[in-house]
């Protein structure tokens, strides 16, 4: 286990931080050491420097799990690059928008997806290369960037428009995966399957956790459950991270007793474990220990919940993670007290530095901490509701804004809105998450047909055009169709009590 050196340091000088010789990435080509993991880096970061491309330039990509989106995260930050990693779920329209918000210079992809791309959808001054043609012979050494220069652009989803891009330094980054490679208690023995999507948060930090650890990660693209137990099998993997959705296939499936109990660590995220989950877990997999945890790609992380913990205080989030600062607060911005609901209030140095190019929305949610707080600088608003109970530990109360958390996804109500009307079966729409036993919350649309339109043909229609529109993780469970939509005082449409017959 690493001591929790709060020294911040270029995010690419981590596989430096594993032996020479221990296996550092195992994919479908093969295995690569730590000393071949760093050349492969330098060299990536080699092949992006011949673009070129200015300092601070954007390198998205848009790949599955591929050894190149394996590299990329620390590759690009390598070559004074900031990079910028697209949901391979995302279809055509989402990675437009992600490329032009981001301003990309580069889209590094392979040919069938670049084949999907649409007139429009890359701007002129942006390249698209394949991912096998990113190659090298000269090796970049570790970089002199920096730790609070920009290194990456995540794209998150907003309760209203379309998803934002969430700044991270190296700081944020290299720390955080300090951060949880110290309180996981990663070994280098440790091999951990990679199961969660590379260009969320909790994804890309389970590279940079494993090798700051000197362990081994093992990215796998999974079709269902099972391909998870077998991949677990076949290559004695210690830890899973998952969200809710996942366990619930996990528990579903068969495990052979032998594969279950090669499990050390199950790390969840992405949404709250019911105790009944809780239960069923430590049951499947009885030498694993359990790590509940909360975060929001705003900082990351902010706490986790210590196995010993776990059956005693199934419903709690925990305490801050290493380098976290956890203040609950009042709307007056004091402390609220042990049993008082307030708002969860992120410090310290793992705040990311705001949203790309949106100065109004990074007000909003990014301010100076307040005097009373340990850490100096910026601190995020979470806009969750939590308690602090008397023994310290937070519990979950509520979210304030509107998004939809579907299979670990933050969606936003309004770019589902906006597709379903996109087409002109119907002339007002709004999308709900209603709580799905599986999915954690399901997409819901109540909404109008156009005139003269059946609402069962509207129906057949929306869907046959969403299929194709939106990615799988967005598109709406059920319709709820309705003569007339409902407006309030303002004229405005009254989300509010749609919400209300939706859940009576």
């Amino acid at each position: 286990m690493i001591a929790p050196d709060p020294t911040p340091f270029p995010v690419d000088h981590l596989p430096l931080r594993g032996a020479e010789e221990a296996i550092a990435l195992e994919d479908r080509q093969g295995t690569l050491d730590y000393a071949a993991l760093e050349v492969a880096v330098g060299q990536l970061a080699a092949a992006l420097t011949a673009y070129g491309f200015a300092p601070g330039s954007r390198v998205a990509s848009w790949l599955p799990k591929t050894r190149a989106a394996c590299l990329l995260p620390l590759a690009a930050p390598r070559a004074g690059l900031i990079y910028v990693p697209v949901n391979p779920m995302l279809k055509h329209a989402q990675v437009a928008h992600i490329l032009a918000n981001s301003g990309a210079s580069l889209l590094v992809t392979q040919a069938a997806r670049a084949a999907t791309l649409e007139d429009g959808d890359v701007l002129g001054d942006c390249s698209v290369v394949e991912q096998d043609a990113l190659t090298s012979d000269t090796v970049l050494p570790p970089s002199d960037a920096d730790p609070q220069a920009l290194a990456a652009i995540l794209y998150t989803s907003g309760s209203t428009g379309r998803p934002k891009g969430v700044m991270l330094s190296h700081a944020n980054l290299s720390l955080g995966a300090i951060s949880v490679a110290h309180y996981l208690k990663i070994a280098p023995e440790d091999r951990v399957l990679g199961v969660l999507p590379l260009s969320f948060d909790y994804g890309q930090n389970q590279l940079f956790s494993t090798w700051a650890a000197g362990a081994r990660v093992i990215p796998l693209d999974y079709l269902t459950a099972r391909d998870v137990v077998k991949a677990v099998d076949r290559h004695d993997a210690t830890t899973i991270a998952g969200v809710p959705p996942l366990w619930v296939q996990l528990l579903e499936a068969e495990w052979p007793d032998a594969a279950a109990v090669k499990v050390r660590r199950l790390t969840n995220s992405g949404g709250a474990l019911t105790p009944r989950m809780v239960r069923a877990l430590r049951a499947r997999f009885p030498q694993a220990d359990l790590y509940p945890m909360y975060g929001l790609t705003e900082a990351f992380r902010s706490t986790y919940l210590d196995p010993s913990l776990v059956d005693a205080h199934p419903d709690s989030m925990g305490r801050a993670v290493p380098f976290a600062e956890i203040l609950v607060l009042k709307p007056d911005g004091s402390r609220a007290a042990a049993g008082e609901a307030g708002e969860l209030v992120h410090a310290g140095p793992l705040v990311a530095q705001g949203y790309w190019q949106d100065a109004e929305r990074t007000a909003q949610r990014f301010r100076p901490a307040p005097d009373f707080a340990k850490h100096d600088g910026m601190a995020v608003w979470s806009g969750d509701t939590v308690m602090e109970d008397a023994e310290g530990l937070l519990h979950f109360v509520g979210r304030d804004d509107e998004m939809i958390k579907s299979a670990g996804n933050r969606i936003s109500p309004q770019e589902v809105e906006e597709a379903v009307l996109a087409g002109g079966e119907a002339v007002e729409a709004a999308a709900f998450g209603m709580p799905d036993e599986r999915l954690g919350q399901a997409v819901v649309v109540v909404a109008r047909a156009a005139a003269g339109q059946l609402p069962d043909v509207a129906e057949t229609a929306l869907r046959a055009r969403l299929r194709r529109d939106l990615p799988n993780f967005m598109q709406p469970a059920r319709y709820v169709w309705r003569d007339a939509m409902p407006r309030n005082a303002n004229g405005k449409l009254d989300r509010a009590g749609l919400k209300r017959e939706l859940t009576a």
